[in-house]
């Protein structure tokens, strides 16, 4: 089962959200319709910025960690900007 990072973006709350899934339309399905108080319940504009698929849900989950701990919205902004970076995270995170 393929598994993928996703970034989300809302306007509204100018944040965004770093996830992991095997099923990414209902996992987006959720993230807009939901009316469980989680963090992406707070705004109902969420908009994909960036997908890519890993090879195991080991990779997904260590990469998803490391952009959480980089707490930057510019580290972000250059994953969607230069490919290369995700290309490097799944070589360190190897399944």
């Amino acid at each position: 089962m393929k598994h993928c990072v996703y970034i989300l973006y809302s306007e509204k709350l100018d944040r965004f959200y770093i996830g992991e899934t095997s099923n990414f339309d209902i996992r987006m399905e959720f993230h807009n319709n939901s009316d469980v108080k989680k963090f992406t319940g707070k705004a109902k504009d969420w908009e994909l910025f960036l997908k890519f698929d890993c090879d195991c849900k080991a990779q997904a989950l260590s990469i998803e960690k490391h952009i959480k701990k980089m707490k930057s919205r510019v580290y972000i902004s250059n994953l969607k900007k230069y490919p290369e970076i995700t290309i490097k995270l799944k070589s360190r995170y190897p399944c």
